[in-house]
């Protein structure tokens, strides 16, 4: 009967553990051409939408690039302080972040956005869409 007890509080508290994943955090980017980590996202949440700000890009060579190919208000500025998530917002469930979007700043493409976390929060798929057509990335939680 112990055992059962016990068992059925584990089962609980990871249920509630997964419930509680949120994107909000300090994300390493890998590409997902390259499999090569890029940079840094910290995601935050204000009036219950959720922004990305690129916060380091990991190739020195890189550390003054600038949006040369973004059509919007970001065109030709740097790219460390962006912010490249916008306006996602959880779904009935709270298991997705959508609705926003998402910029690639290195071809200045603006996607449709959503944001899943996996394994209790620790990895973060994030999928840009245009149309028919997405692309996946999995990041790894920092902090």
């Amino acid at each position: 009967m112990m055992k059962l007890v016990a068992a059925a509080a584990l089962t609980l508290a990871t249920g509630l553990a997964l419930a509680q994943a949120t994107p909000v955090g300090l994300w390493k980017t890998i590409d997902d051409e390259t499999k090569q980590e890029k940079s840094y996202v910290r995601i935050t949440e204000a009036g219950g939408a959720l922004s990305g700000r690129i916060e380091k890009i990991l190739d020195p060579a890189k550390q003054d690039s600038k949006c040369d190919k973004c059509a919007d208000e970001r065109k030709d500025q740097p790219v460390v302080g962006m912010t490249i998530i916008r306006n996602a917002k959880p779904d009935d469930d709270k298991e997705h972040w959508e609705g926003g979007d998402i910029l690639d700043p290195n071809n200045g493409k603006v996607y449709r956005l959503r944001l899943k976390p996996l394994d209790g929060g620790k990895k973060l798929e994030v999928r840009g869409y245009i149309g028919p057509f997405y692309r996946n990335q999995q990041w790894i939680r920092v902090e």
